[in-house]
């Protein structure tokens, strides 16, 4: 297994566990739940360690694309740029879990509202990092840029060829 491999069976956790762990979160605040917060916290924080393995390997695995035929270094630009936003605010997101943590098992009185300020965050990295992820797809799943630059009475008529 190499850096390319790595790269992209982990860029999934960022997204997943940003969702699930927001997900969580929520559900911890409704039944004031601190088990459940610390689950949620928990979850952002290996998300936001996924999210460095992931960018830390994209490097490699841009080598490994970049001359295949077909591939449009523009998209993989894209990409690049794109998740280095999403990477900064799932770093964010991961140190305020480990500040949401401590005052969760600290029973601060802040704990409630630090809760609420992670899931606003969890919220935006949740679409950042979806955003990296679908220009990603890009790179190689041509048929997600294909879709997009059709429009859906092209898409009906070209089924009508069959």
């Amino acid at each position: 297994m190499n850096q390319t491999h790595i790269h992209l069976l982990i860029t999934h956790l960022p997204i997943f566990g940003s969702i699930l762990g927001g997900l969580v979160l929520f559900y911890g605040l409704w039944t004031k739940s601190s088990e459940t917060k610390i689950a949620a916290f928990l979850l952002f924080i290996i998300s936001a360690m996924g999210a460095g393995i992931a960018y830390l390997t994209g490097e490699a695995a841009e080598e490994t694309v970049e001359n295949i035929q077909g591939v449009v270094e523009a998209t993989i630009k894209a990409h690049e740029e794109f998740a280095l936003f999403a990477l900064i605010s799932l770093i964010i997101l991961g140190v305020a879990s480990i500040l949401g943590l401590i005052l969760t098992l600290k029973k601060s009185p802040l704990t409630r509202t630090t809760a609420f300020v992670i899931l606003f965050i969890a919220l935006i990295s949740f679409g950042l990092v979806a955003r990296t992820g679908y220009l990603g797809g890009q790179i190689r799943h041509t048929e997600l840029s294909a879709a997009q630059s059709q429009n859906p009475v092209q898409i009906e008529n070209e089924g009508d060829k069959d």
